[in-house]
């Protein structure tokens, strides 16, 4: 077919004139209007979307037709389909883990970068994502490995002053300011790094999609392109992502569906204090927890966690009202974290309820148990429930602390500050089982806790950490209630609050004392 001034059509006969034609090539484009939250696309504006229900969050944009795209469209055709094959058969050589040299980020990942996955690394902005992204494409480096870092965000002069800052060389990684992904691709093929760092997908751009960067077909669409070309070159692919004011992943909900692992770096902007955790890992686990401290010298891992959240309450002259320590599990460690309440009288018709780290839900159920077993009044008190260090809570096994810290903050009465506890309560306010109970008890004697009260259900933990830990010299005495009544009762101190209390370390008939030792 000739572009001149006529061009023939498909029939010999027929001819179309170039202003014809211009108009067939527009036709391939239209204009639709894209929900921003969700991805869903209308024919006509609409203030509310009708999908994920977000107001004010459809824009309109230019669609093309994907045939009309190659870089985009996806080839169908008739031909053989690809042989099938035995399960048993696939080779699994190519998913052995690439350790980063950071030990927190590789035990998040569960053992390093896979090459030819994509990771997505979320977080606020100004919690650390470029600086411990820096940090691993050096250490990585440092191994003789290539490592491709491309940045939308930044200029090249401001990551070379975080570097030298940093203390990092930067042998080994090479730098682009660029968020093309067509272009990006081609630095990809062209050097055959090891692993190849957007920073961040907000910013890359396609140049066959007409809509602007940051817009839900540009995250889309870049994240498939650059995740199938690090697939076929056997690249370990990391994004960085920015979220949204509520603290979910900014860009379409597919975007986490599309890569193989997210991880979420969360904490305190005011503190040093920085926690990674996965969301999704397709190649380790989920439940691992990686905590660092922000320092001059960037992102230093802690090794001993437990201890770093601790440090703070041990520096107060003594016990406190509204405070208690829970004994939790992350993967393969065991934590101990402080879990701080405000009870104050309200004035509000509906008193206030805010969660820092802990799930609301859990909050509201913990509060409706001690009204009703305990005949606290939280129904007209407003309340603060706060984890210390950033970390966010997911686990059952922090109810007790955070009852036993309303009930200290509502009473005026201090938890004993020897005791840790661990237990998980029901809607009938008895103690519920919880698992790993001797790796939650081995931890609070490490950390020099006298006592540990966890639910009478959890099994023979005593022996079991005693047989885990001996040979210490140390010692933790194990109280098992049965009941929130219970737990109260032993774990708060005497005071002014509300009489019929037992003196601080005094055993309540229905709950049984053993000690252990333990390390």
């Amino acid at each position: 077919m000739r572009l001149g001034g006529a061009r023939q059509g498909r029939h010999s006969g027929d001819k179309i004139s170039a202003t014809q034609w211009g108009t067939m090539a527009k036709s391939s484009a239209k204009t639709v209007f894209e929900c921003s939250s969700c991805g869903r696309t209308t024919p006509k504006w609409v203030g509310r979307c009708s999908q994920c229900g977000e107001w004010n969050t459809v824009e309109q944009r230019v669609a093309f037709n994907a045939r009309s795209k190659p870089g985009l469209g996806r080839a169908v055709s008739a031909s053989e389909p690809l042989p099938l094959v035995e399960l048993a058969e696939i080779p699994t050589d190519g998913t052995t883990h690439m350790a980063t040299g950071i030990e927190e980020l590789d035990r998040v990942l569960g053992g390093g970068f896979i090459a030819g996955s994509t990771m997505l690394l979320a977080g606020d902005p100004g919690i650390g994502k470029s600086t411990l992204l820096l940090q691993a494409a050096a250490a990585i480096a440092e191994t003789g490995r290539k490592v491709l870092y491309t940045t939308g965000e930044e200029a090249l002069e401001q990551i070379r002053i975080r570097a030298s800052r940093l203390g990092v060389k930067g042998g080994g990684v090479f730098m682009a300011s660029t968020g093309d992904a067509v272009e990006i691709a081609a630095h990809m093929a062209a050097l055959k790094p090891a692993v190849v760092i957007v920073d961040s997908i907000q910013t890359a751009t396609h140049p066959d999609l007409d809509s602007p960067a940051g817009t839900v077909s540009q995250i889309r669409e870049c994240a498939a392109f650059l995740s199938e070309r690090a697939r076929l070159s056997h690249v370990a692919l990391v994004l960085s992502g920015h979220v949204t004011k509520d603290g979910s992943i900014a860009g379409p909900r597919v975007l986490e569906h599309q890569v193989d692992a997210v991880v979420q770096m969360g904490g305190d902007p005011g503190g040093t204090l920085r926690v990674l955790h996965a969301v999704k890992n397709r190649f380790g686990p989920t439940d691992e927890v990686g905590v660092f401290e922000m320092c001059g010298e960037g992102l230093v891992g802690v090794s001993d966690p437990s201890r770093m959240f601790m440090r703070q309450r041990s520096n107060r002259a003594g016990a406190v009202a509204g405070s208690a320590v829970a004994l939790i599990v992350e993967g393969t460690r065991s934590l101990a974290v402080e879990v701080q309440a405000l009870a104050t009288p309200s004035t509000l018709a509906s008193p206030r309820r805010v969660a820092n780290g802990v799930e609301m839900s859990r909050v509201h159920l913990i509060t409706a148990v001690l009204a009703k077993h305990l005949r606290l009044p939280v129904s007209s008190h407003d309340l603060v429930i706060s984890v210390t260090g950033g970390l966010d809570i997911k686990e059952p096994a922090a109810d007790l602390a955070i009852a036993l810290a309303i009930a200290s903050s509502m009473t005026d009465r201090p938890v004993d500050e020897t005791v840790a506890v661990a237990g998980e309560i029901g809607l009938a306010g008895e103690l519920r089982p919880i698992p790993r109970a001797d790796r939650r008890v081995a931890e609070a004697a490490r950390l020099g806790f006298l006592t540990c009260l966890v639910p009478d259900v959890a099994g023979d933990a005593s022996g079991q950490a005693s047989g885990a830990a001996s040979g210490a010299g140390r010692s933790v005495t194990v109280i098992r209630a049965t009941g929130i009544a219970e737990a109260v009762k032993f774990a708060l101190r005497p005071g002014s609050g509300r009489p019929g209390r037992a003196e601080s370390g005094a055993v309540p008939e229905t709950v049984s004392k053993v000690e252990i030792r333990s390390s």
